[in-house]
């Protein structure tokens, strides 16, 4: 796929974002306040972390062997199973160019963890979560900060998986229809077309809305509210009727999250820990962590990503132009987590909604999430081609243009524009996680998609 390709979606949306946004957002990556996480923090274990951030396949294995999935949880690596060394070689591999990408790193970093049958087989790190300081300039190695298991990534976009689970719990509960149309909850959201747009549509990506609201003119709106009404008001894009098309647009996690908060009458990032996080004791997980994360953990854990913008360097504060106008909470965007946490969310929905004993939603639900809404549809996406209209509520299904050989009618999962993943095939009772910071110091460096397709490639290979 073509640099080209690969820049329009953000090109489109951003153009002239530089000098409106730099009167908005301060600079991020601040890490020496100290804070309270949402629902208690782990202690960093920061032993041994230089060492064990690059452990290649001749390292100790054994001793990895044993360890538990609390142990990996911590920051300890974990290489249990015949493909770790080889995951972690192709993970390296990217550490570097390559030969379809020789101008620069697919990433800093990365986390892969992948989890079979409910046990860790594998939860490795390579690389660095700070390796450019602002202005994309490389850090003497001094300064750098190695990557850990237990690092806090930005994963962008997955955190539509977390508003979609909202939205469906919602609907078990009866609160919420999925068939009903969106004016219905948000009496704002009229105009012409609009009225034949459902709730399901918006997590389908077939409501007919474009690929996002323009991040300038969401930007020059006064405040947080005056953004909310201009992306309510966005029209349908020219010529498409709801229903009719997939096109994988951020406006239908955002509408969402406008409809819980009006349901419920309580902010997303409450919701995502009264309902989600708490439930499943995810302490790692959240929107804004320097506000909850200790000093320790900013300084040791959190994986930068931009470092070359008006924003500064971001380590802790959202990539996401459109979140970060928002508040830094976007039902698109702002999630921060690591692979640990994000792989119960995968063992979650693998067990029909339950997850250790805490039932988050029905099996019932979970199916209907996994089925696919829209068979029969073209699809569009000038970055990805090849991606078909496979999709079901808030999940993508089958697509092996990130689950490689993975990839199969019961596969589902999502992916993150900062260069995270999440993929579960439910035939091998599999939960694979990958998190790299692909877009540190600059996400138009590299294509994260090849280093998804080969990770998953290594597991199809050596668990079919």
């Amino acid at each position: 796929m073509s640099t080209d390709h690969r820049l329009n979606r953000r090109t489109m949306l951003g153009a002239g974002l530089a000098t409106t946004v730099a009167t908005l957002a301060g600079c991020g990556g601040s890490n020496t306040a100290a804070g309270t996480a949402p629902t208690g923090s782990a202690p960093a274990d920061t032993a041994g972390t230089a060492a064990s951030a690059d452990l290649g396949p001749s390292a100790s294995a054994s001793a990895s062997a044993s360890a538990s999935p609390s142990a990996s949880a911590q920051g300890q690596q974990i290489l249990s199973a015949p493909y770790s060394g080889k995951l972690v070689e192709t993970m390296k591999r990217y550490l570097v160019p390559t030969s379809d990408n020789p101008k620069h790193p697919g990433y800093a970093g990365a986390v892969v963890l992948v989890n079979v049958g409910g046990k860790v087989t594998t939860h490795a790190a390579v690389g660095d979560a700070l390796r450019y300081g602002a202005g994309a300039v490389e850090l003497p190695a001094k300064s750098r900060v190695a990557m850990r298991p237990d690092a806090i990534f930005d994963v962008a976009s997955v955190t539509k998986v977390f508003t979609t689970i909202l939205a469906v719990q919602q609907a078990d509960r009866g609160k919420l229809d999925l068939s009903a149309p969106v004016a219905q909850y948000l009496p704002a959201f009229d105009g012409p077309g609009k009225s034949a747009v459902t709730v399901q549509m918006l997590l389908t990506h077939t409501s007919g809305l474009p690929v996002g609201p323009s991040i300038p003119e969401t930007s020059k709106k006064p405040d947080v509210a005056a953004r909310w009404d201009y992306i309510i008001s966005t029209p349908l894009a020219a010529g498409v009727a709801p229903g009719t098309l997939f096109r994988y647009t951020s406006l239908g996690l955002l509408l969402t999250q406008k409809i819980l908060e009006k349901l419920t009458g309580k902010p997303l990032d409450q919701q995502v820990k009264n309902e989600i996080t708490g439930p499943l004791g995810l302490r790692d997980t959240g929107f804004k962590p320097l506000g909850w994360l200790s000093a320790a953990d900013k300084a040791n854990r959190l994986v930068a990503t931009d470092a070359r913008t008006s924003r500064g360097l971001l380590r802790g504060t959202v990539h996401d132009d459109i979140c970060n106008v928002l508040g830094g909470v976007a039902g698109s965007a702002g999630i921060f987590t690591t692979a640990a946490d994000l792989s119960v969310i995968g063992q979650m929905l693998l067990g029909g909604g339950q997850h250790n004993g805490k039932r988050l939603i029905s099996d019932a639900a979970v199916r209907d999430m996994l089925s696919n809404k829209n068979a029969g549809l073209p699809a569009t996406d000038v970055d990805r081609p090849n991606r078909t209209a496979t999709h079901g509520i808030g999940l993508e299904l089958n697509q092996p243009w990130f689950m490689g050989r993975l990839a199969t009618p019961a596969a589902f999962g999502h992916t993150g524009f900062t260069g995270c993943e999440l993929v579960v095939e439910p035939r091998r009772r599999l939960v694979l996680v990958l998190l790299t910071n692909r877009a540190h110091p600059n996400w138009s460096w590299a294509n994260p998609d090849p280093t998804r397709v080969a990770i998953a490639n290594i597991i199809a290979d050596a668990t079919s």
